[in-house]
């Protein structure tokens, strides 16, 4: 009888491992999954052979740290696991834009990012369409106001009420994945620390954790907690970033003044380690680039007391005031039974009430995963996205305190050695978005046969175009910012 292979984050193992199933009981053993409550967290084609395209879903058993792989051969077209299990759909449709095989009885095969008859027109598709003599469409972007990437949003409104809302990106779409194959060489750690710019950590530890499991190689303790308190200092700038964003999008001028200037110093932290704001240039495959001394840790310690001291002033400010309230409460709600259906992760899911973070489900620390808290609310509004922000931003300086004060006494670095031929390997980090999802195959030379990377804002698009259905149009921009998705993150 196959069955499917079971890994901890970041275990490699042999390709041979994955026994495929036929297309029939792949598709059972997946549904059968994901109505008991765990998560497709990828689910990608590659072509194993010239004769053979291999079908590979990964999913997630959160509660026992588990991840399980099954596979199944297909030749033009498969079963669509969507019309019962959502979370499938955009997997799917990206399989078909990217291979033509078609998942056959999908509700909705548009393109995810580029038609294939013309990959270089990104956002060349056709939208759905509301009828009716009421109905007008509001068409935004590709170009915004403002320095920010771009991404075209079709509205249908009735009135003011927004009754559907399309996205279409793929205009940040360079190609990475494919760039990585045939590798892993100088240029692939560049390519993942800029595969979202505002998330260099979280991308280059996923990365290098992939490419250390297919070698066998352990990095030590001091590296890892270099890197985890790197990823919290990523994690702060951007949360404390997104809370003045909102507070700014409402007209709130102290909070947004002193969480702009805040963001600024958390940035400086991560420079403190590795002279660069974004965190380029500190992993790397075997641990750290860079090592911290005491003149660094208590510099880190000041500028973290001095950074609360104002948060503690300017966030509550925010989240105690009637108007703002009256503004976040009910704008944008998104039911957790959606937020499931949809796959969501980050705060964006635990926001309705989802306690999913690899941080704790996932943990690689030798501590035990129980000194980790989740943090949530259960509304799904702004308000709970920015509550979970504000919750994160305490337990990260805390962390961070706990880990630079007590950081092992041992190498930063360790050699590589080359990667294990024709083995398989899933590595997942809690980005400050949410998760971040690595799967990496090697071929018979030991080179890189396939790369699948999923931000979290793969999974999270739809999840804003949910909040918006019933809203008013004005809300857009707000709820935009409660969701602060990464269009390039999406067009990898």
């Amino acid at each position: 009888m196959k069955s499917r292979l079971t890994l901890r984050n970041a275990e490699a193992a042999p390709l041979k491992a994955i026994e495929p199933f036929g297309a029939g009981a792949f598709a059972e053993r997946i549904q059968r999954d994901l109505k008991a409550g765990y998560r497709l967290i990828s689910f990608f084609a590659h072509k194993a052979s010239s004769h053979t395209t291999r079908l590979y879903a990964v999913i997630a058993y959160d509660d026992d740290g588990l991840i399980r792989v099954a596979a199944t051969n297909v030749a033009d077209s498969f079963e669509s696991l969507t019309p019962d299990t959502p979370q499938a759909h955009l997997f799917e449709r990206e399989i078909f834009e990217q291979t033509g095989i078609i998942p056959k009885g999908h509700p909705w095969r548009k393109p995810v990012r580029f038609i294939a008859a013309a990959p270089e027109e990104a956002g060349v598709m056709k939208f759905h369409r509301v009828e009716g003599a009421a109905i007008h469409e509001v068409a935004v972007g590709p170009v915004h106001a403002g320095i920010i990437e771009p991404g075209h949003f079709r509205f249908q409104c009735e009135g003011e009420t927004v009754l559907h809302l399309e996205m279409a990106l793929g205009y940040q779409h360079r190609g990475i994945e494919r760039a990585l194959k045939d590798g892993p060489d100088k240029r692939s750690i560049h390519y993942m620390e800029t595969a979202a710019g505002d998330t260099t950590v979280g991308h280059a530890t996923a990365w290098c954790q992939a490419l250390e499991s297919l070698a066998g190689v352990d990095i030590s303790f001091r590296a890892r907690a270099i890197r985890e308190i790197a990823l919290e200092l990523e994690r702060l700038a951007n949360h404390v970033g997104d809370i003045g964003a909102l507070a700014g999008d409402i007209g709130f001028l102290p909070t947004a003044a002193w969480c702009g200037r805040l963001r600024g110093d958390f940035l400086n932290m991560t420079a403190v380690l590795c002279g660069n704001r974004f965190g380029r240039g500190l992993i790397r495959p075997g641990g750290v680039a860079f090592d911290i001394a005491k003149p660094q840790v208590a510099d880190i310690l000041n500028r973290l007391d001095e950074a609360y001291e104002g948060l503690d002033t300017a966030v509550p400010m925010l989240f105690d005031s009637p108007s703002v309230l009256s503004r976040f409460e009910e704008t944008g709600r998104l039911s957790i039974h959606h937020a499931v259906d949809l796959g969501l992760v980050g705060p964006a899911a635990r926001a309705c009430g989802i306690e999913h973070d690899v941080r704790k489900n996932f943990a690689r620390r030798p501590e035990p995963s129980t000194r980790f808290t989740i943090s949530t609310c259960n509304t799904g509004d702004v308000l709970a996205r920015g509550m979970v922000r504000w919750l994160e931003i305490q337990r990260s300086i805390a962390y961070v305190r706990d880990r630079i004060r007590s950081l092992p006494d041992d190498a930063t670095m360790r050699p590589m050695k080359a990667l294990r031929p024709a083995h398989f390997t899933v590595s997942l980090v809690e980005g400050w978005r949410g998760e971040i999802c690595h799967t990496v195959i090697t071929g018979a030379d030991g080179k890189l046969a396939a790369c699948k990377v999923v931000d979290p804002s793969f999974h999270n698009w739809m999840g804003l175009a949910a909040a918006m259905r019933g809203q008013q149009i004005s809300d857009f921009p707000l709820c935009n910012k409660s969701f602060n998705l990464s269009y390039c993150g999406h067009d990898l």
